[in-house]
């Protein structure tokens, strides 16, 4: 990776990114579609921050514009593969002579993604395996791929987002990725999450091979399963039975151990041939305090009774909110959005009224942004739940919400 050539790559795209954002804002109407194929084809050839960033906005159904979140969403699908000749350096840099440990290595990835890929291999004992290979030189660039994103990502104060809140997100960001870079620690968290999850029957999580990895490469035991982006054909009790280990997976994280899976696109996940839910990359897990998820189900507490009073006190707690007048119409607007889903019995979270009125609903929020803005320690937490609910979207799931969350509230008003 050629760190002058990266850098004016990335200055390019961010200047055509604005661009776009500035004629939206002064009235024009940008070439959403145009703007997306540039960005696909430069980040998923770069790979790295940047492309790591399009894919967290890609996440973000209900906020882009269609057109540039479609092509988005291609970088999670269609990656360009790194050449298996820069791949075959990094396997050499962690084995030496790679003979000496597998019989074979495919040179087609198995799975392509923004700061690494994922090559099928086959043992000298005839084991299926797979390596999680790190891009070469990434460790070396990226921190200054990261100072190029902190630019793009400077454009958020045309939405009126104030300067400590783009930096405490691109903190957060910067972090993250410094995290995904240390295979040795997701290695931990993959034999951690079997250890916890070993009698779920719903459940697959990959053995990692401690013996076969190290600093550039993590090593499975293969597990096949069908991606999780493929299950919107699929059968509906297999959607159901996917859907439902999904919402009871994340609601055990987080209430009974504290963290979540904080990296949610789609490619992730896949069902296997008995249905279950096979979770593939534990490199992004986060911890989440009992005070802040307390918080957090006190605001949708708030948000359900339709109290707009209520959810600005919940609000100003978190440090949601900020200066003077409190946005109650906007409040009373986004209740009426969402507690259609937690109504009592089943509720389908493929309805397309309740996105419709959440597109509808983004212009007010970001001509709301000088009074709201999220908490700079739930950003991530924020993103994730918002990845994971498009992941039910995506499985055309059907939960009885209120029976799940009613306990969670009772234990949450326990505290107030």
């Amino acid at each position: 990776m050629r760190e002058r050539g990266r850098t004016r790559r990335l200055f390019g795209l961010g200047a055509r990114t604005g661009g776009a954002l500035l004629k939206t804002r002064l009235g024009g109407q940008a070439d959403w579609r145009s703007l997306g194929e540039a960005l696909f084809e430069g980040l998923s050839e770069l790979k790295g921050p940047a492309m790591k960033l399009a894919q967290i906005m890609s996440q973000w159904d209900d906020l882009l514009p269609p057109d540039l979140a479609n092509e988005l969403a291609r970088l999670q699908r269609q990656a360009e593969p790194m050449p298996w000749t820069k791949i075959h350096e990094a396997l050499v840099l962690q084995y030496g002579d790679i003979d000496q440990h597998f019989h074979e290595i495919e040179e087609r990835p198995f799975a392509s993604a923004s700061m690494g890929q994922v090559h099928k291999a086959v043992t000298l004992d005839g084991e299926t395996v797979v390596l999680k290979v790190q891009y070469p030189g990434l460790a070396d660039v990226l921190e200054s791929d990261l100072k190029q994103v902190k630019r793009i990502m400077g454009l958020g104060r045309w939405f009126k987002v104030p300067q400590a809140r783009l930096d405490a997100l691109f903190e957060e960001l910067a972090a993250g990725l410094r995290d995904e870079l240390d295979y040795h620690a997701e290695a931990e968290a993959l034999a951690r999450y079997r250890e916890r999850y070993r009698d779920n029957p719903a459940l697959v999580i990959p053995e990692p091979l401690f013996e076969l990895s190290g600093q550039h490469v993590l090593a499975m035991r293969f597990v096949d399963g069908t991606p999780l982006r493929d299950l919107e054909s699929a059968d509906d009790a297999t959607r159901q039975k996917v859907a439902v280990a999904l919402a009871d997976w994340i609601t055990e994280e987080l209430f009974t151990y504290r963290e979540l899976h904080a990296d949610p696109h789609a490619g992730n996940f896949a069902c296997d041939d008995q249905g279950r839910l096979v979770i593939y990359d534990l490199g992004a897990v986060i911890p989440v305090p009992e005070a802040r998820l307390k918080a957090m189900m006190q605001l949708l507490d708030a948000t359900l009774a339709r109290d707009p009073l209520a959810m600005d006190e919940a609000l100003m707690k978190m440090g949601g909110r900020q200066g003077q007048g409190a946005p109650l119409a906007l409040y009373r607007e986004s209740a009426e959005c969402i507690t259609p889903l937690f109504a009592p019995g089943e509720q389908d979270f493929s309805d397309v009224r309740v996105h419709r009125r959440l597109r509808e609903l983004t212009p007010k929020v970001w001509a709301a942004m000088d009074r709201l803005q999220p908490p700079a320690d739930t950003l991530l937490l924020s993103r994730a739940l918002n990845g994971h609910y498009w992941n039910l979207v995506r499985l055309k799931a059907r939960l009885d919400m209120h029976g799940r969350t009613e306990p969670l509230l009772r234990w949450a008003r326990g505290s107030a």
